[in-house]
């Protein structure tokens, strides 16, 4: 992090300017609470903690952001139940064995084969593949709803 002196990035990190401590860059359309809001407070070092902040390219904004614990640990169920339903795919889906199997899969699934888009049209994506790719996902959404709770 760092303090931005007349426009130009120094080499100092970003210090609160009551207390001194460190501070968390959570980008440009952060909108900070009363400092006596604690329970905001709370809740965006809860945010940052997870990973969320206010960055983004200044067009759109961040995107959707929780605003309370409750909405925060609904969004993150909301994503592994995502997540598993993928494995499901995954878990139930037939490999294919022949160019039209594979052209056929490639057709009806491609939806599924995002995180492998480099890789979907030259190879045959497998299932353990896909299963371990969502289970990973499903292991960091379910680390960061611990943090949460």
């Amino acid at each position: 992090m760092n303090d931005i002196n007349r426009g130009e990035k120094s080499d100092q990190e970003a210090k609160c300017p009551e207390c001194a401590a460190l501070m968390a860059n959570m980008g440009l359309d952060f909108e900070s609470p009363k400092k006596d809001d604690v329970k905001k407070w709370e809740h965006i070092k809860s945010l940052y903690t997870v990973g969320i902040t206010f960055h983004s390219c200044g067009c759109s904004g961040p995107g959707y952001i929780p605003n309370s614990k409750e909405k925060l640990l609904e969004y993150f169920e909301d994503m592994k139940a995502k997540y598993l339903k993928n494995i499901d795919f995954w878990r139930t889906r037939i490999e294919p064995a022949t160019k039209s199997e594979i052209d056929k899969d490639r057709n009806k699934n491609w939806t599924k084969f995002g995180p492998f888009s480099s890789r979907s049209k030259k190879e045959i994506i497998k299932n353990q593949e896909g299963i371990d790719f969502w289970l990973e996902k499903v292991k960091q959404i379910e680390g960061k709803i611990s943090l949460i709770k």
